[in-house]
């Protein structure tokens, strides 16, 4: 089992970059695939990107070229650095992690909140 702690959330202005964390404890992190979603108000809850156990990565289209995900497995620490922010970014940005062996149970944070101001 995994507990995550997202951090690094706010009020930003368009244009703005932000730098998420999200810190793992329990299980080591190499043990799971990890990504973030996002959840703006009204809306489904959507890829941001993801991250293999390898280092694979895969963004959502609204991201390429904007963002940017990285793992520390050694200090459990997942990283999405956010750069040109726009107001279609606000949203509640989740942490998630999957396990790579059946029965690839899921696991997520609580969230933390990005707003972005145009």
């Amino acid at each position: 089992q995994v507990q995550l702690l997202e951090s690094g959330g706010g009020l930003v202005q368009a244009g703005d970059s932000l730098r998420l964390s999200c810190a793992g404890s329990g299980r080591p992190f190499g043990s799971y695939t990890l990504g973030w979603y996002r959840q703006a108000p009204g809306k489904e809850r959507e890829l941001v990107a993801v991250i293999t156990s390898g280092g694979g990565t895969n963004y959502g289209d609204s991201v390429k070229d904007r963002f940017t995900l990285s793992r520390d497995n050694t200090n459990n620490i997942l990283y999405l650095q956010m750069n040109s922010l726009k107001p279609e970014d606000t949203a509640v940005y989740y942490c998630n992690a999957v396990q790579i062996v059946p029965p690839y149970i899921k696991y997520w944070g609580k969230g933390t909140l990005v707003t972005v101001s145009s």
